[in-house]
């Protein structure tokens, strides 16, 4: 009977872990990956923006290609992007730079690009929404 007991109490436990706050934990998933905002600016709007970034080789933008590893709004509105690219050795970093301050413009007071080359990006990293872009291009992802 005690065994009973013991399995209602643990499914009850889940029962009120599962209730938790979803935007609590949302906040707490993005801060763990490198998204935080101590401005008036969310994480999630800046995000959305950079949507409007494309890769000028591939045509895919630079969200769903999976080259944003982490956004830092500070307590001034400004942010620095975490980003990599494909290879090291793009010559079109001016490009996607001119391309993101234009999307943010407006959104938050400077944009900082971070070139970040650890981890190395891979196709593993691309969204399924860049994959089914991808595909429509011809690529087999």
């Amino acid at each position: 009977m005690s065994d009973t007991r013991d399995t209602e109490a643990v499914e009850t436990e889940a029962v009120d872990t599962a209730a938790v706050d979803t935007a609590a934990v949302e906040t707490e998933a993005a801060e763990a990956h490198g998204f935080t905002s101590a401005g008036t600016v969310a994480v999630e709007d800046l995000y959305e923006a950079l949507m409007d970034v494309v890769d000028p080789e591939l045509g895919i933008d630079v969200v769903n290609l999976g080259l944003i590893y982490g956004i830092h709004i500070d307590e001034g509105d400004v942010a620095t992007v975490d980003m990599t690219l494909t290879s090291a050795a793009c010559p079109l970093t001016d490009v996607i730079e001119d391309q993101a301050r234009t999307a943010t413009d407006g959104l938050v007071k400077d944009l900082r690009i971070n070139w970040v080359w650890m981890p190395p990006w891979g196709p593993d990293k691309i969204t399924d929404d860049g994959r089914e872009q991808l595909r429509a291009l011809g690529f087999n992802v």
